[in-house]
């Protein structure tokens, strides 16, 4: 496997009467995604939590908004590993209209294990062994 990919449904109230979906419902998106990908490969992230302490935390983002997706539209949102550093994972981020076909956006995001310290802030950690082998299925074959 190279990427992880799943579909859904462009909800009422993501997108404006033009079919332009709304920045933070595309954060959105890949956000649920990535948290079922932990899931599905045995690292939820409310067991990291309990277990470690420790959850990827958002870094940063950057996408570029390229075609519509109307509410009732289905999309395909695709998670592809560019990398894994010590404390960070970098994504590549594409979701699809899979009615016309198009790109409905395009870009990149970066998660940073971090340990939540006893008085609720974040310190960043490495990546267990585990976790980053986990995730190495993901990667593109291109890289």
């Amino acid at each position: 496997m190279s990427a992880y990919t799943q579909e859904l449904t462009v909800n009422w109230g993501e997108s404006d009467p033009f079919g332009l979906v709304y920045y933070a419902r595309e954060v959105a998106w890949f956000n649920e995604i990535e948290h079922e990908l932990f899931r599905q490969i045995g690292y939820p992230i409310n067991r990291m939590i309990k277990e470690d302490r420790s959850a990827f935390v958002m870094g940063e983002i950057q996408f570029r908004f390229v075609g519509p997706a109307a509410y009732g539209e289905r999309v395909r949102c695709t998670l592809t590993l560019i990398e894994v550093r010590d404390k960070t994972v970098h994504w590549h981020c594409l979701a699809t209209n899979l009615n016309s076909g198009q790109t409905i956006t395009e870009g990149t995001a970066t998660r940073v294990y971090a340990e939540i310290l006893a008085d609720g802030n974040l310190r960043s950690r490495q990546i267990p062994d585990d976790i980053r082998a986990s995730l190495s299925q993901f990667k593109s074959g291109e890289n």
